[in-house]
């Protein structure tokens, strides 16, 4: 059986936590100065993944899954 290989974009973007994987905004990355600051300030964070994504992420994290 060869080794299973993870995915490093993946592994880039996402962040494994007890309940599943978290990941950064999108839209926070250029053309910001006709963004509201609340608009910028709420994109700050980690966003948690969605339940109907996860088990794509678990394939391409099979180290960190485990």
């Amino acid at each position: 059986m060869p080794k299973l290989k993870t995915d490093r974009g993946a592994a880039k973007r996402f962040r494994r936590t007890s309940k599943g994987y978290k990941h950064r905004q999108a839209n926070r990355n250029h053309i910001l100065t006709k963004k509201a600051s609340k608009r910028k300030r709420q994109l700050r964070g980690l966003e948690d993944v969605s339940a109907a994504d996860k088990r794509m992420i678990d394939k391409l994290l099979p180290k960190k899954a485990r």
